[in-house]
C-alpha cells in the first residue's frame, strides 16, 4: 500500500452509516423508513442496523454533492487497490459486467473469440448484444472431469482463424482454483489486435498475498471481472468491472452499458459491503490470508492420509491449461471411495451439517474465506475423514466425461437469433441436428454444454443425461429432466 494512501478508509460505507443513524427525515423510498414500516420477522432477522443503512440513490453527501462524492472516491479506491483505470461496482453480480462487456465490446454481429467453458453469463450476453463468438477448447483432465483454462497456443489458432476478433473472453481461475497462463494470452491477444477480457469471478482476493496468484490486470488483462462475494467479504451478489489503463477497452462506452444495465434502485447495503470488502483486502488482505493459508495447508495435509480421498492442488501447475492454482480451493478427489462426489456431499450434510460448495460425480470441492476460522477447517477435515471412512466402498468411481463436441462447438446461428428466433419443443431424442434455442449447464459450476445456436449432438446428449442421472441440476435448460428441449423452427 503506498505511502499516503486512502485504503484504510471506506468512504461510501462511513457515509451510508452516518445517514442512516443521524435520524433523518425519511420521505422518500424505501417504504420501510429504515425499519419501523419493516414486517417485524424480517426486523428482527436483518436487525435495525442493517434496515437504517438500506437508503435509496441519490441521497446528499453519499452519491449527490460536490465531485468527488463518497460513491465516487470508493470505486476509485478499489480502481487503486485492483490496479484498474477505472472501477464500477456491482450490484447484479458479475453477470451484469459480462453483460456490459459484451455490449460493449461485441455490439450486433461483431466476431468475438471466447473459452467455450465460460460462464452462462457471457453467452447471455452475446444473446442481447449479438456477437458472434468462436470457441477456444479449454484443456481437460479427463481423469476428474475437470476443464481447465485455455492456452496461448490454442487461443492463437482461433484467433488466426477469426481475423476479425477485437476481444477475447477468458477465464481464469476456473471453478476448481486452476488458473490459465493470462500473460501468454494477453500477449498473443495484443499481437492479433484483440483486447483481453478475464472472468476472474474466483479470484477477487488474487494479488492480495505474495503466495496467491497476481491479478489479471498486472498480467496484461485489459479488463477483469471479480466477485467480491465469492471468496472475500463482500455481501451475496456483488461484484466489481475493472477496466486497465492502456484504452484497448473504452471506458465511456462501458460506462454508457452499465448506465443501461444498473438498476436505478442500486442496494446501498451491496455497495457498501463492496468498499467496506476492498478496504479488508487492501489494508488487512495480507494478514489474513496469511493465517488461512496456514490453516488451509494444515488441513489438506490431514485430508490428504484419509484413505481413499486424493487432494488435488499444486501438481495440476504446468499440465496444459494450468499456469497456477489457488489455494483458497480445496479440490477432492473421491473416485477412491467408490462413491460419487454427490453422495460423499449428501453423506456430509447429513452427518455433521457440511455445505460443500461443489459436488461432481468425481469430485468434491470446499471454498475457503480469506479469512477462514482455523477450527472449522480443523473441523471440517475430521468430519470428512469419519465420512470417508464410513461409506467407503471397494471399486473406483467412474467421472463423467464431457465430449469433445461440448467443449470446443461452434455456432451455426448466432446466440442472438437462436435465443430469440422462432422455436419449438420437441422430445430429446429427436433433437439430434436441430439447432439449440437454450443454454444448458450443469450447476454448479454453470458453464454451458450446450448453447443457444449450436447444433445439437448425440454426444451432448448422452452427456446431458449422464450429468442429471447421477445427481446433477441442469441449470438453463426449461425441462429440467431433459426429456424435451427448445429449438429453432426450420
Amino acid at each position: 500500500m503506498p505511502f499516503g494512501s486512502e485504503q484504510p478508509g471506506a468512504p461510501y460505507l462511513d457515509a451510508v452509516v452516518a445517514y442512516g443513524f443521524r435520524g433523518p427525515g425519511r420521505f422518500h423510498v424505501p417504504g420501510h423508513k429504515g425499519g419501523p414500516g419493516a414486517d417485524p420477522g424480517l426486523r428482527f432477522a436483518l436487525g435495525d442496523r442493517a434496515l437504517a443503512m438500506d437508503i435509496p440513490q441519490d441521497i446528499q453527501g453519499v452519491d449527490l454533492g460536490p465531485s468527488p462524492t463518497p460513491y465516487q472516491r470508493a470505486e476509485r479506491l478499489a480502481a487503486e487497490a485492483y490496479g484498474a483505470q477505472r472501477t464500477w461496482f456491482l450490484t447484479n453480480g458479475a453477470t451484469q459486467g459480462n453483460h456490459a462487456l459484451c455490449l460493449a465490446l461485441a455490439p450486433l454481429g461483431t466476431k468475438v473469440v471466447a473459452q467455450r467453458n465460460s460462464h452462462a453469463s457471457l453467452v447471455d450476453g452475446l444473446v442481447l448484444s449479438g456477437g458472434i463468438p468462436s470457441f477456444v477448447a479449454p484443456a481437460y483432465d479427463g481423469t476428474l472431469g475437470m476443464a481447465h483454462g485455455i492456452t496461448p497456443e490454442d487461443l492463437r489458432a482461433t484467433l488466426e482463424a477469426t481475423p476479425e476478433a477485437k476481444v477475447v473472453f477468458m477465464v481464469s481461475p476456473t471453478y476448481y482454483g486452476m488458473v490459465a497462463d493470462v500473460a501468454g494470452c494477453a500477449e498473443v491477444a495484443h499481437e492479433h489486435g484483440a483486447a483481453l477480457v478475464v472472468d476472474q469471478s474466483w479470484g477477487p482476493h488474487f494479488g492480495f498475498h505474495p503466495d496467491l496468484p497476481p491479478g489479471a490486470l498486472s498480467l496484461g488483462a485489459d479488463a477483469a471481472l471479480t466477485s467480491v462475494h465469492k471468496m472475500a467479504g463482500s455481501l451475496t451478489q456483488s461484484a466489481m468491472l475493472h477496466v486497465a489503463p492502456g484504452g484497448r477497452v473504452d471506458i465511456a462506452t462501458v460506462d454508457r452499458m452499465m448506465r443501461l444495465l444498473r438498476t436505478t434502485s442500486p442496494s446501498s447495503l451491496l455497495m457498501a459491503s463492496l468498499d467496506a470488502s476492498r478496504r479488508q483486502l487492501a489494508v488487512h488482505g495480507e494478514a489474513l490470508i496469511h493465517e488461512t493459508l496456514a490453516a488451509v495447508a494444515r488441513t489438506r495435509e490431514k485430508l490428504s492420509t484419509v484413505p481413499g480421498l486424493r487432494v488435488v492442488g499444486p501438481e495440476q501447475v504446468g499440465r496444459p491449461g494450468v499456469a497456477d492454482w489457488d489455494p483458497l480451493r480445496i479440490v477432492l478427489d473421491v473416485t477412491g471411495l467408490g462413491r460419487t462426489g454427490y453422495e460423499v456431499s449428501e453423506a456430509l450434510r447429513n452427518a455433521y451439517d457440511v455445505q460443500p460448495e461443489l459436488a461432481t460425480q468425481a469430485t468434491l470441492v470446499l471454498i475457503v474465506g480469506i479469512a477462514e476460522d482455523p477450527k472449522a477447517l480443523e473441523r471440517v477435515a475430521g468430519d470428512i475423514d469419519e465420512t470417508a471412512k464410513r461409506i467407503i466402498q471397494p471399486g473406483t468411481t467412474r467421472p463423467v466425461i464431457a465430449p469433445p463436441a461440448a467443449l470446443s462447438q461452434q455456432m451455426t446461428t448466432s446466440p442472438r437469433d437462436a435465443f430469440l428466433g422462432a422455436s419449438e419443443v420437441i422430445p430429446v431424442a429427436e433433437a439430434i441436428g436441430r439447432v439449440s434455442c437454450e443454454s444448458i449447464a450443469g450447476y454448479p459450476p454453470g458453464i454451458p454444454a450446450l448453447l443457444p445456436g449450436e447444433e445439437i449432438t448425440a454426444e451432448t446428449v448422452a452427456y446431458l443425461q449422464e450429468l442429471v442421472e447421477t445427481g446433477a441440476r441442469l441449470h438453463g435448460a426449461s425441462h429440467p429432466g431433459f426429456e424435451r428441449v427448445t429449438v429453432l423452427l426450420r
